[in-house]
């Protein structure tokens, strides 16, 4: 791998390599332009890593359009040959199943909703490809230090390494992102007062690739999220901080009789077969995602509750609607304010939305009020028997509807 380079010039400076920055430095590298790209990362992962037979903890469900990003960008048959769990339905509740809905591909003529991928199995596949690039360089570790910007370029001091300049400077660098701070965005900040807990269970039923979803009366939310083994799943219990700390703390048999109590037994016995670990829940949305020669992505911009588990897939949009954007324009800097605003439009719109329809729905089922309560489960129950209704929100769920980018279309 070419973590280094004797030229310090390029076009495009992709900083962190996560999901995100490895998939639009892929995703630049193949285009026409080719690009020069160099990619930044404080904290190098470790490639070439065999998988164990347990999980990893940290899971997300790609959605169809995500799946045809990595399908077109090429990469979709290793991440395959390596693990891939498929969901083809989908089931949410409330308490004491007072009202469900019940989604299925079938109903929409697809055979499959999405898949469930652990996140270091999608970052290690990406950044794989991203060695055989020969205009991308990797700056492993990078830590950032400053931003100059002067006239038409932009550069990055690195705080050990050399100052690298170009024409446009992409934040991919998570929710405590370091280019948002050094250009001075500013973000709103919800905190839920929640974490998220995860771990990797056994259960006594199949999960018949099913993802199952189950809304708590103390206005937590537990998912879970089938494994290619059918009696395996990732969990996600967002619940108030100091439960999932306790949650965090207990033995494993009392974690499961908590768990199973949670879930109603839905299927059946349970046993945990992983550690567990909690993280904070937050909604941010930053003021904007752009400046001249400067764009923000993925967890850098926004970053919203798990219930729906859309996070990566809006960041994976947010990658190559940045790349067709810039791949589209014609004689202007590369990191021009206009072009950059296009992208801002199509995509801060399309999160923003996400971010509302998430939390809407989050303190729907938090509302204690009975008439609240009536209303919320009759509308469960009735927009399952709404086939038109619920195959439209099923659609759009999945990433087969709405204004998607080339690469997130489907070529197949």
């Amino acid at each position: 791998m070419n973590f280094r380079s004797s030229s310090t010039h390029y076009d495009v400076l992709i900083v962190g390599a996560g999901m995100v920055g490895a998939c639009l430095a892929l995703v630049l590298s193949q285009s026409e332009k080719k690009y020069r790209i160099a990619l930044i990362e404080a904290h190098p992962p470790k490639l070439n890593t065999l998988l164990s037979e347990e999980y990893d903890l940290r899971v997300s469900a790609i959605t169809r359009a995500s799946e045809n990003i990595f399908r077109n960008m090429h990469v979709w048959e290793e991440i395959e040959a390596k693990r891939v769990s498929i969901f083809r339905k989908m089931h949410v509740w409330n308490k004491a199943r007072i009202g469900e809905i019940h989604f299925d591909s079938a109903e929409i003529g697809e055979s499959h909703l999405g898949y469930i991928i652990e996140n270091k199995l999608i970052q290690s596949t990406l950044l794989e490809a991203c060695k055989n690039q020969e205009n991308i360089d990797f700056y492993m570790p990078g830590n950032l230090q400053g931003i100059i910007q002067k006239d038409e370029k932009i550069s990055l001091q690195l705080e050990e390494g050399p100052c690298l300049k170009g024409s446009l400077i992409v934040g991919a660098d998570g929710a405590q992102s370091k280019v948002r701070e050094l250009a001075g965005i500013s973000i709103q900040n919800q905190d839920y007062l929640q974490k998220g807990l995860v771990g990797t269970i056994y259960t006594e039923k199949s999960h018949d690739e099913t993802a199952w979803q189950r809304f708590l009366p103390d206005g937590g939310i537990l998912a879970f999220l089938p494994l290619k083994n059918l009696h395996q799943c990732s969990i996600v219990w967002s619940t108030a901080s100091e439960e999932a700390d306790r949650l965090e703390t207990l033995d494993d048999s009392d974690f499961a009789m908590a768990l199973g109590t949670a879930f109603e037994y839905r299927l059946g016995a349970t046993k945990i077969i992983s550690n567990r670990t909690t993280f904070p829940l937050c909604r941010q949305q930053t003021k904007t995602y752009i400046q001249p020669h400067i764009a923000l992505i993925g967890d850098a911009a926004h970053t919203i509750h798990p219930l729906a588990g859309q996070g990566v897939n809006l960041g994976l949009l947010d990658a190559v609607v940045l790349a067709q954007v810039l791949s589209d324009q014609k004689n202007k800097e590369i990191g021009d304010f206009l072009t950059l605003r296009r992208f801002e439009r199509w995509r801060k719109g399309d999160s923003f939305a996400t971010q509302l329809a998430i939390d809407s729905l989050k303190n729907l089922f938090n509302n204690s009020l009975l008439p609240i309560r009536i209303v919320r489960n009759l509308g469960l129950s009735a927009t399952d028997k709404a086939t038109l209704i619920k195959n439209l929100i099923l659609r759009y769920a999945s990433g087969l509807k709405g204004d998607l980018p080339i690469l997130a279309q489907s070529k197949f």
